[in-house]
Order: C-alpha cells, then structure tokens, then sequence
C-alpha cells in the first residue's frame, strides 16, 4: 500500500461535496477519477497530497495514511519552472545530486593522475552509487522523456520563460515523469497534448513502474490506461474494476439492480404498513400487527436510486431525406487573412461526403480545421469547387457559439430564432438539454461554455437539419453531457462532418477521417481505431528508419576516425606489401584454375581416360592444383582480415 484515505468529509458553505470517502492506493494501481464539474475530485486530490485538511467529527475521520516509501508527484505541488533556465538545464535539475556527484568523480580523477590518492575510497563509493542510480544516462532519459512530449532540437536551449502556457503545461508534465515518484497524480494530463503526444504519454504510463491517480473527462485516455475507475457521486466515492468502458456497463448494471431491489423494498414496507394499519387496532390481531411494526423498524432502508438530472436528452432529427451524393469537394485550398498577409494552410483538397457518412476531421492546433468548416459551408473565400447537392439542410455547431447573441438571455434567444413557440414549449425544450432554472433568464454571455454548447444543441434540435456540422461539440462539456451528445450523434441517421480532439466521440461515431497536416490533406477510408494502429505502426517505421540511420553514420563516422589514423612508414609499407601479395595471390589462382580447366578437358579425350596410369597421374595434378587453389584462397582471406 502507497496510501489511503479513511471516512474523508470536506464542507463548502455548509453543504457536504465529501461524504465518508475511503480509498486505497495500491503499488501498481493505475486509477482514473471522475464525476461531474464540481463534484469534488480536485479537493480529493488535494486532501491527499496535504494541501487541504478534512474535516473531522471524531477520532475515525478523516485518515489520511502516507506509507513512509511512498513519494507522491503532482503537478499543482510543483513551484512552476525557473522562467531563466533552459528546458535542459531546468531537466537536468531533477538529477543535480547524481550530477553533483559525477562532476566529485572527475575532481578526484584528477587528483589521481597528479598522484594524490587520499580520496580513494570515496571514488569507489560515487562510482557504485552513480551506477546504482543510472547516473551517466541522465542525458538520454531527458531527450527521451522531451522528445516523447513534443520537445526536441533547439527547444532544448530555449528558456522556460518564451514558451506558451500550454507548453510549459508540457513541460512540467515532463520534468514530473523524470523524477519517477511511486505516486503519480495527474489532473487533466491531456488538456495541451496532440494525438502522437498523447499516445506516447498513454504508453509510457501503461508501463510505469509506480501507481498513477488521474482525473481526466479524455475517455480514452482512461479506457486505455486505467485498471479501475472511481466515480464521485454526490459527494460518495464508488470504486470499479477495469477501465472507462467497464466502468460505463458496470454503473449502468449496478443503477438498475438498485432500482429493483429499491422497488422490492418499497413493495414489502408497503405491505407491512398496510398490515399494521389494518389490524393494530383490532384485539385478535394486536400482537401480530405490533410483530410486523417491530419487522418494520428493524429493516435497513435502501436508498432511492439518485438519477442524475443533469444528463442531458438530446435527439436530432430530420424529415427530408438528400441525394445518395451530399457534397462534392475538388481542389479547393484552405487559406486564412486577406491580402499580402493571406497564408496558405492547405494547396489542394478533394474529397466527397455521400449520404449517412459521419467524417471526421483531425489535426494539430491551427493547421485549418475549423476554417474548412467555414469553407464547405461557402462562408470564406477559396478556390476550387465546393458543390452540396440539393435537398441538403445544414445544422452547424461553431466551437466559441459565436452565432448567438450574448445580450439576449437564454429564453430570448430561442424564442427570438423561433417566434412561434410558447415559453412552455421553450422551457421544456431547455430542460431536455439540462438548462433549468434561474439560468434560462442569464444572458448567453456570462453562462458557461457548457450551457452555451447545450443551448446551441437545443437550437439545432429545432433546426431538423439532415447534414450536421460541428466544430468540436464536446469541448465544454462534462462525461455526463458528452455521453449524451454521443448518443444523440450514434443514433442520428444523417450526415455528420465534424471537428474533435476528442478521441473516445472520434472512435464512436467517425466512419472515415480527413486528416489536415502541415501544407496537406490525407484521406483515411476506415475508422479512428484503425487509423491510431496505422499511425503506431509509421511510428514505429520511422523510429526504425531513424535508428538505422543513426547506426550507418556512427559506423561512417567509426570508418572515417580510423582512416584518419596516423599510420607510420613502415606501416604503409605493410599495407602495399599485403595489397601486391593480395594481387600476386588472385593471379595464381586464375593460372591454376586455367590448367585445370585443360587437364579436365583432356581426360574427357579416350586416348587418356583408356589409359590407367596416365588418366591416375593426370587426376593427382588435378588434385594438386585444387589443393594449391584451397591454399592461395585461405591465405587471401588473412591478408583481407
């Protein structure tokens, strides 16, 4: 055991956000923690690592146990990164004690070649120490560790003060797995990370030798990293065994054993009541109904089953069915600014989108994905052909709800798209995506990206498109909501071309990627699974192919230092006495093979295979010859050598 917690509680304006929660971390865990924005995690996290006290009501509240092997990493407890050093420098700090002690070697080194060896024993000592704690590979741990999180080349001597907030993110994250703690707790790990980046951490994770606690909504992330999953509930933590997706059918399996065995209870107490309410009072009966309120008191009341009335019910529908071919796009380009500032992003694109496809577009931060939204839908200028085939009604959800109004409340806002509506009707239309009370009277403006992105789908419900756009619709949103948003998108039968960095929506509904790259389009006819083994597998291609050439230039580079070598006379003498005997050799054996080649010819004749002794004395100089031959090639092969 690294660490536990015991009947944790923790009050915030009176209201309990923990109740009793008792966790256990074991040496290899590898725990993912969810629950809805506000639930409580973050303050779990802290509670754990000492930044927060709980509150304690007795003497069995609020344990907080800290094996004395256990070293615990967390991001928020770092002090941030020196902003004067560079990324190397700022690495290399983790192990300044083990640097610290190789530069004392060297010290002592030279005190040895100018004879003084009083500090003999020290040197063994730092020797074995260093190579205890694989001291002399601290240079390639870091470019391993860097590389793996998008660092690389001239980053390295870059300071840590000229990089971006998301960058230093990384950076931290970097320096946190290079000091290897047995506790390792991260929150939100993959907010700033591309898909390779990602990937990469997901694989070093998997393999890490000590316990990992991760708060994360990236589902994927969880599915392929976690082996167990802790939920906090209205303030209660249940923990379940596997990964998101286990977690996902276990929950659900677990709802509705507890809905029918709170209904069971419901039924027996009801009947019990009924009893003691109908014969309490008659003489006949009086012990029996006092025997069943007796019962009724004893029985250990099940909870009412909570059902989470923030998880949104969204559904989008339509009733004109388009063409089998709905878009047709060819060689149109991606460019953003005007005039001498107008940049390029993408020379060329072709591709179409049929009937029912659901296509998802990916790529790095600012490589033109949302702009080619904006393309297809004729709302930047570009060259090419963009062509949507009749009958096709376009529903579009933009990542920032730039197309609503921020002045006008949320109630205003649908009633102004929609005049014909009654305030009931908007209201429940609200409430199926989960904007309920006071915040249906807020200005658009100050809700947050959450309720936007709600209020956004509500509208595109009413819109009844057959071909919806989105621009990365679960940004903002919590599991609860993006559960909900997937749903509604799985069951859609339109056509959906969409943006996500959201790799768990990505495997769900893409049916096909189009994947933006520097100064290029890709096109990847099958799903996101597939594309992710592709991607491992040109990964590991490249790596190979990088390695390869690595070897080949250190062995030119070997071949090269050894041809530099200074050789003395007599050497050069050696090596053209060994070259014209090399010569002399090679000559020999043509003239040898050549007599044979005769001799062998001239047994075939009748007047010498006819003849006994003669054919015998010409196959033992064909012998000999062959011998010599056998002779000549060992000695070339020695002088080659």
């Amino acid at each position: 055991m690294l660490a536990s917690l015991i009947n944790i509680n923790k009050f915030y304006n009176g209201n309990q956000l923990l109740n009793n929660v008792s966790l256990t971390i074991d040496e290899s865990d590898k725990i993912g923690l969810v629950g809805n924005n506000g639930c409580g995690k973050t303050t779990l996290l802290k509670i754990l690592t000492g930044s927060v006290e709980p509150d304690r009501f007795t003497e069995k509240d609020g344990i907080v146990s800290i094996a004395s092997k256990t070293t615990i990493g967390y991001l928020e407890q770092m002090n941030g990164l020196d902003s004067e050093k560079t990324v190397i420098e700022e690495m290399r700090s983790v192990f300044r004690p083990v640097l610290d002690a190789i530069d004392r070697l060297r010290e002592i080194e030279l005190e040895m070649e100018l004879g003084d060896n009083s500090s003999d024993d020290e040197y063994q000592r730092l020797s074995s120490w260093i190579e205890a704690n694989d001291g002399y590979n601290t240079d390639v741990k870091i470019r391993m560790i860097l590389n793996g999180m998008g660092f690389s080349g001239n980053d390295l001597e870059r300071t840590c003060s000229g990089f971006s907030g998301g960058e230093k993110t990384r950076l931290c994250i970097s320096k946190l797995l290079l000091e290897e703690p047995n506790l390792l707790i991260l929150d939100e790990p993959t907010n700033h990370l591309d898909f390779k980046t990602i990937m990469w951490l997901e694989d070093y994770l998997r393999s890490y030798r000590g316990a990992v606690l991760i708060v994360s909504h990236d589902r994927y992330f969880l599915d392929r990293l976690c082996s167990s999953i802790c939920e906090i509930e209205r303030g209660v933590l249940t923990r379940y065994r596997g990964n998101y997706s286990a977690f996902v059918r276990q929950r659900s399996e677990n709802d509705a054993r507890r809905e029918k065995e709170y209904e069971m209870q419901q039924k027996q107490i009801a009947q019990l009541e009924d009893y003691v309410a109908r014969n309490l009072v008659r003489a006949s009966t009086t012990k029996m109904a006092q025997s069943r309120r007796k019962q009724l008191e004893k029985i250990e009341r099940i909870e009412k089953p909570f059902h989470d009335t923030r998880s949104a019910k969204i559904r989008f529908t339509y009733a004109v069915e388009p063409p089998i071919d709905v878009l047709k796009v060819k060689g149109a380009d991606i460019s953003v600014g005007d005039g001498d500032s107008r940049k390029t992003l993408v020379e060329e694109l072709s591709f179409d989108v049929r009937r029912g496809e659901k296509i998802g577009i990916i790529g790095d931060n600012g490589i033109g994905k949302s702009t080619l939204l904006r393309i297809i839908q004729e709302q930047l200028p570009h060259k090419g052909l963009v062509r949507w085939n009749s009958n096709v009604k376009i529903s579009y959800f933009e990542q920032e709800s730039a197309n609503l109004n921020r002045e006008l409340t949320v109630m205003e806002e649908l009633h102004s798209r929609y005049p014909s509506m009654t305030e009931l009707e908007v209201r429940g239309l609200l409430a199926q995506v989960r904007l309920v009370g006071e915040n249906v009277f807020k200005e658009t403006g100050v809700i947050s990206g959450g309720e936007r992105a709600k209020l956004c789908f509500a509208i595109m419900m009413q819109e009844h498109g057959n071909v919806l756009i989105l621009d990365e619709p679960t940004n903002h949103l919590d599991l609860s909501s993006k559960e909900a948003i997937e749903e509604a998108l799985t069951e859609y039968t339109g056509t959906i071309i969409f943006v996500s960095h959201d790799r768990y929506l990505l495997s769900k509904i893409a049916d096909r990627l189009i994947e933006l790259t520097d100064g290029e389009c890709r096109l990847h006819n099958y799903n996101f699974d597939k594309y992710l083994d592709v991607l491992r597998e040109e990964q590991a291609e490249q790596k190979r192919l990088a390695d390869a050439e690595k070897f080949a230039k250190a062995a030119e580079a070997s071949r090269e230092k050894s041809a530099k070598v200074y050789r003395s006379k007599q050497q050069r003498s050696a090596d053209a006495a060994r070259k014209n005997e090399m010569k002399a050799l090679e000559k020999e054996i043509d003239d040898l093979q050549e007599k044979i080649d005769a001799l062998t010819e001239e047994i075939s004749r009748e007047e010498i295979y006819s003849d006994y002794e003669l054919m015998n004395s010409k196959c033992s100089e064909i012998e000999t010859l062959k011998a010599k031959i056998d002779e000549n090639f060992e000695r070339l092969i020695e002088l080659d050598e």
